[in-house]
């Protein structure tokens, strides 16, 4: 007799979404009802069932639990009626905290900041991306080796029987971590050079370098395939995206750019995933013009908005990006047919909306990227030798010749050029200087 094929698929996990506010949180800043909902959203992103949410407000924050005694029965009868295995707090955690939380409810608790690490964890895909990830998650496992877990206390023997009583678990614990991170610091530090010098080849690519950036799930890889035909992964979830992907785009006046893709930003990242944006943040640093994706139509769009700035002032302070960045970039209201139209979206000067999903607005959007160009493009007297077809060339392909006045030997133009390009222009042809020269 045959047996049956056994079921092999799994079952999800069922999962309770625990928002702990303090008191203000309801009257300042984001909104306690939105800040709920996107931790419902980063838990289902990775598999989990919600079956369960709740916001509770915190009169005190108590060092043993986080939360009161009252809601901590509340919470732990709900757990063990719906077979919760895992209770996601939306808040950081003490070691001690969560592992008190773990005893009295009889399920895995999860904080924000491992929430956060799981899904990296779960979506990384270049090298960098999961070296860094790895990283972060030892540096978070570090800080969790307290003195809490029995297994942690015991001894190892040391050499000789004069020997000392040996290391705790807990030192070897902390030493095997100790030289992972320094293994995987080295292995980073490669990558980086790595890519460096791939960012400096691609310095000397003649086309500017647009980056989208904005809050997770605004839009941006939807937007990104929509005007470059491109297949980057684009899903209603947060960090649908985490590596930075970039593709050629040619705007309405036949000039081409790059246009990149990044990770969505998000409020209260981990400190130890900061470092994981790093790849991201040296494309936006890179860029020659800043796409700024907003949902316009998600009820916190406005603190959203603030978030991304904040990492962006953050740069600035770190010296990672110029002050001048603000001046070139440009506000994308996202998702305006959940609006009615880009007729019904409240724009602000240097703003554009647009919908990804359906392709209204961005024509708009293109034009007003090749506005950009043209405003930032500068004018420059050059005289090039007859014979330097190649220089020429590059000029024709690069710039915009506005004047041209042909000798026997030499030919006199008059061309505009963006700061880049001219940069790039005087490495390559060192011999024949570019004069500025003030814009009719």
């Amino acid at each position: 007799m045959r047996r049956q094929p056994q079921e092999t698929a799994r079952k999800p996990t069922l999962a309770a979404v625990i928002l702990p506010a303090e008191k203000q949180a309801f009257t300042e800043g984001r909104a306690a009802e939105a800040r709920l909902e996107e931790a419902v959203g980063l838990a289902a992103s990775i598999g989990l069932e919600i079956v369960h949410t709740a916001i509770y407000p915190l009169r005190t924050k108590r060092p043993a639990t986080l939360l009161g005694a009252g809601q901590l029965e509340e919470l732990t009868e709900i757990v063990k009626a719906e077979s919760v295995g895992v209770v996601v707090m939306d808040a950081r955690l003490s070691p001690a905290q969560q592992r008190n939380l773990e005893k009295e409810m009889g399920c895995k608790v999860v904080d924000r900041t491992g929430l956060i690490l799981d899904i990296f964890g779960a979506r990384a895909a270049t090298r960098e991306g999961v070296l860094q990830v790895e990283l972060a998650h030892l540096e978070y496992q570090r800080s969790r080796l307290v003195r809490l877990w029995t297994h942690l206390e015991r001894q190892r023997g040391g050499f000789g029987f004069l020997g000392g009583p040996g290391e705790t678990q807990i030192e070897a614990d902390r030493r095997m971590l100790d030289e992972r991170l320094v293994k995987l610091r080295k292995e980073l530090e490669q990558v980086r050079r790595t890519r460096g010098l791939h960012r400096h080849a691609r310095r000397k690519v003649p086309f500017p370098v647009v980056a989208l950036v904005g809050y997770t799930n605004a839009g941006k890889s939807t937007l990104f395939n929509r005007i470059t035909g491109a297949g980057v992964h684009a899903q209603d979830q947060l960090f649908a995206t985490l590596d930075p992907t970039m593709r050629n785009l040619t705007l309405p006046s036949g000039r081409r750019v790059i246009l990149s893709d990044t990770v969505g930003f998000i409020s209260d990242l981990p400190t130890e995933l900061i470092a994981a944006f790093r790849a991201t943040l040296e494309e936006v640093a890179e860029a020659d013009i800043i796409l700024h994706v907003r949902d316009a139509a998600h009820p916190d769009s406005a603190s959203q908005r603030e978030d991304v700035l904040s990492v962006l002032s953050d740069m600035t302070a770190d010296g990672m990006l110029d002050e001048a960045w603000p001046e070139r970039t440009i506000e994308v209201l996202n998702k305006a047919d959940l609006l009615g139209g880009t007729e019904a979206v409240p724009k602000r000067e240097g703003s554009v909306a647009v919908s990804a999903l359906t392709g209204e607005g961005l024509p708009d959007l293109m034009e007003a990227i090749d506005a950009f160009m043209t405003r930032s493009m500068k004018h420059f007297l050059v005289h090039v030798p007859v014979t330097d077809g190649a220089a020429l060339a590059w000029l024709y392909e690069h710039g915009e010749v506005m004047e041209r006045l042909d000798e026997e030997e030499m030919l006199h133009l008059r061309v505009r050029l963006f700061p880049a390009d001219q940069q790039r222009f005087a490495r390559q042809f060192p011999a024949l200087p570019l004069s500025p020269e003030q814009a009719a």
